[in-house]
């Protein structure tokens, strides 16, 4: 009965810390997993958390490397098929937006768009920030998955 008393406190204490911001939840629901997708796609870009995005959009998105938003971002077989098992298991589960085809661009997920309505457009056009793709520009720890709200830090 004593042990089941703990973890019934424990469990409280960790979701009131979760609710309060004293833990960093978005840590732990985004972080970074894989060294070979790390690596590849932190070369260019921070490597977005595969939540973000549902399996058919990293599909989609791992298909067509060659032409990765106006660059070449090829790689070899394995490699591509290795970042992509990985963002398919890892997937975001949220309702596919209706769409003809698959999204690519985070940014214009629902999801998005409610988590940044905010954001004035002067912000996103900041030289600093350049566009709502470059997370870390506000988000302090993004290059470690970590979107929490309190370790944002906008551009003056």
């Amino acid at each position: 009965m004593h042990a089941r008393l703990l973890t019934l406190c424990t469990l409280l204490f960790a979701n009131a810390a979760v609710a309060s911001g004293g833990l960093d939840e978005s840590a732990s629901r985004y972080a970074a997993a894989n060294p070979l997708w790390k690596a590849e796609c932190s070369a260019c870009h921070i490597a977005y958390p595969a939540r973000m995005l549902p399996a058919a959009s990293w599909k989609a998105m791992m298909a067509g490397l060659d032409r990765h938003f106006g660059t070449d971002a090829s790689l070899d077989p394995k490699a591509t098929a290795d970042i992509l098992a990985y963002l398919v298991d890892n997937a975001g589960t949220r309702k596919p937006e209706p769409a003809a085809k698959p999204m690519l661009r985070i940014t214009e997920t629902r999801w998005f768009q409610n988590e940044h309505d905010e954001v004035p457009n002067r912000l996103w056009k900041d030289p600093r920030v350049k566009s709502p793709a470059n997370c870390a520009a506000c988000h302090t720890r993004a290059d470690q998955g970590s979107f929490d709200e309190h370790a944002i830090r906008l551009p003056k």
